[in-house]
């Protein structure tokens, strides 16, 4: 009797950067708003993906419902 061994689902670890340029480029493009709740952002994101961001969300102690504009920081410009 011969034995398979399985290959081990290897987990993707998401940075809180990679999550906020995620937010920030669909906040810019216009799909979101600063304003809209986090889990907004679970309709952009695959569904086998958002427990790992919402995971790195949670050590960062960011809620579901906190605001898209909470989570990606305000941009000022400067006049030259």
């Amino acid at each position: 009797m011969t034995m398979t061994t399985a290959n081990p689902i290897l987990a993707r670890h998401y940075t809180l950067d990679e999550i906020r340029d995620e937010a920030k480029q669909l906040v810019e493009c216009g799909t979101l708003d600063r304003c809209q709740p986090i889990c907004a952002l679970c309709g952009y994101i695959a569904a086998r993906e958002w427990p790992y961001i919402e995971a790195e969300l949670e050590v960062n102690d960011y809620g579901l419902r906190d605001r898209i504009g909470d989570l990606i920081p305000h941009e000022t410009w400067s006049n030259d």
